[in-house]
């Protein structure tokens, strides 16, 4: 009887641990698979754009996106997906062939990559899209939690809206007393 029990309580622990582990872990998608998702349920999507060769990618994958926080916001409001800029294989996107020009050449980045990024080529970087495809923030280098915690629910939350509205109605109101001190 205690063999019996003993072999249940393994076998439960064995059973339940992926279950637990997946909690855990961002659901990452490929581009295919987030672009797919988009028609269904649009969300943002962010991307972790990242080399195999690059350590502090690594270091975010091992620490940062391991962040019960970071995990939750990025499963439940958004399509998370991982990009490798150097990959090798051509990508059709909105009418358009994305490809790595040099596929067997070293550190060749991914016209997708590149056009995500703005030919601004630096690893670890994200983007965020919003539900229509279009980037509305880059983001450079290894994030800590705190700074992609606020990030990601900044853009989650759809507060880039009111703060770019608020901005635009500054730089009116300034032109606007910049023309009344010309007319005077």
């Amino acid at each position: 009887m205690k063999r019996l029990s003993a072999f249940i309580a393994v076998l439960g622990i064995w059973v339940a641990a992926p279950l637990f582990a997946q909690e855990g872990e961002v659901n990452w998608l490929s581009w295919e698979e987030a672009a797919e998702k988009q028609k269904e349920e649009p969300r943002k999507i962010f991307i972790d754009i990242y080399t195999d060769w690059c350590g502090w990618c690594k270091k975010m994958d091992h620490t940062t996106f391991k962040d019960p926080e970071i995990v939750k916001v990025l499963n439940e409001k958004y399509y998370p997906v991982k990009f490798d800029a150097e990959r090798q294989d051509t990508i059709v996107f909105n009418g358009h062939e994305f490809v790595n020009p040099n596929p067997g050449a070293k550190r060749s980045a991914h016209t997708f990559a590149i056009t995500l990024l703005e030919g601004q080529m630096s690893y670890p970087s994200y983007t965020i899209l919003d539900e229509n495809f279009s980037r509305v923030h880059i983001m450079k280098g290894y994030k800590r939690v705190p700074s992609l915690t606020g990030l990601l629910w900044f853009f989650a939350t759809n507060e880039h809206v009111g703060f770019l509205n608020y901005m635009n109605e500054q730089r009116k109101r300034e032109a606007q007393q910049r023309k009344q001190q010309s007319q005077n």
